[in-house]
């Protein structure tokens, strides 16, 4: 995955090992690769390395790397057994602007600006949109809205967020739960939200403790005249702002562009896949999934899990003395590998991934263990 894989001496070959610890080259791979538009350096890793998530030990065993983000269409990586496998890269003629990225971020930006996951008692103790200019159900730019519980100085500037979904994590037991997200559905008018917790009747959604709350940025406003109720003037938005809307500061700190795959520090315990972006009942690769660990568990980007299917818990009808089905002793099958997740965004207590590859169609309660 890319965005920018060398720093290169233009016309210059540069000398890659291959070899770094547990970085084994694939049976059928290929002589030379050309570097195409929409790769990823997971994606050309996968071609020569039988683990794709290692790339980054692949890159930086040599110290002439500098930055192993910087790849663009049309460069060539050749395959060399000189002094042991090599991958020798000759750049193609390009500019700047054509390096490939690391992820697709224009796929993801909603996920990595107009989204963030706080708890619940920050949504709650935020200030709101008691009311809009002249009496309107509806705000629109160019219109001023009136805020509680702000505090500021003429002329900043603030982002104007919705609740969009309580996030809750797998199989734990919560009595609360229901009525804090019922708290916020009315007092924060709740939108549509991606991942389509009442869609579904697994039984996960709904019953697990409180892992955040979700916000989707909408607008931004500047703070006018200060006062309970403070008037601010809407400056953009995405959709009409009501009341009930929350306001919060606005986050200028800019998103991380370059991403490293790294197994997590340890094999963390219970962590579970809890929600799909763009997906009903099972998600595949290149499509964004919610996971139920965060910074508090020491995820930060990059960080890669293997998916596994949970396994099955069969009767053993082979063992039991009955000629009935269904009545032998339990036996739970063993999980099943569904592929790789890459952690591109944390928060506290959950984390936006990206399925980097997968065998099989990646499911809600999917487990997270060490990508072996």
């Amino acid at each position: 995955m890319i965005r920018k894989i060398f720093v290169l001496l233009a016309g210059m070959l540069v000398t890659v090992a291959v070899y770094a610890a547990g970085a084994q080259l694939r049976s059928n791979h290929p002589d030379s690769y050309t570097v195409r538009k929409g790769d990823t350096l997971w994606a050309i890793s996968a071609k020569f390395l039988a683990k794709p998530w290692l790339w980054p030990e692949i890159w930086q065993a040599n110290p002439q790397v500098r930055n192993p983000h910087l790849i663009y269409p049309g460069d060539v990586l050749n395959l060399s057994f000189i002094n042991g496998p090599t991958l020798r890269l000759q750049p193609g003629v390009h500019r700047e602007g054509d390096a490939v990225s690391a992820i697709p971020l224009d796929q993801l930006r909603m996920f990595l600006k107009d989204m963030r996951v706080v708890d619940s008692s920050t949504v709650t103790s935020a200030p709101y949109v008691v009311g809009l200019e002249q009496s309107r159900l509806r705000g629109s730019v160019g219109q001023n809205l009136y805020v509680r519980g702000l505090q500021g100085q003429p002329g900043q500037r603030w982002a104007i967020v919705r609740p969009s979904h309580m996030f809750r994590g797998y199989d734990q037991g919560s009595a609360d739960a229901d009525l804090v997200a019922h708290e916020l559905d009315s007092n924060a008018a709740m939108v549509h939200t991606p991942w389509d917790e009442n869609s579904r009747d697994d039984g996960h959604y709904g019953k697990g403790d409180e892992l955040g709350v979700e916000v989707s940025v909408i607008g931004m406003a500047e703070t006018l005249r200060t006062g309970d109720p403070a008037t601010l003037l809407l400056l953009d938005s995405t959709m009409e702002v009501r009341t009930g809307d929350r306001i919060m500061p606005i986050d200028d700190h800019p998103y991380d562009a370059s991403y490293y795959p790294h197994a997590p520090k340890s094999d963390p315990v219970d962590a579970r896949v809890i929600g799909f972006a763009d997906a009903m009942d099972s998600a595949g690769r290149n499509q964004v999934v919610l996971l139920s660990v965060g910074a508090r568990d020491g995820v930060d980007n990059g960080t890669t899990f293997s998916l596994y299917h949970p396994g099955e818990t069969i009767h053993d009808d082979v063992a039991s003395d009955s000629w009935n089905r269904g009545v032998g002793e339990k036996v739970t099958l063993p999980d099943e590998f569904a592929g790789h997740v890459m952690v591109f965004r944390t928060f506290d207590r959950v984390s936006y991934g990206l399925i980097m590859d997968s065998l099989r169609p990646v499911h809600v309660g999917e487990r997270l263990r060490m990508p072996e």
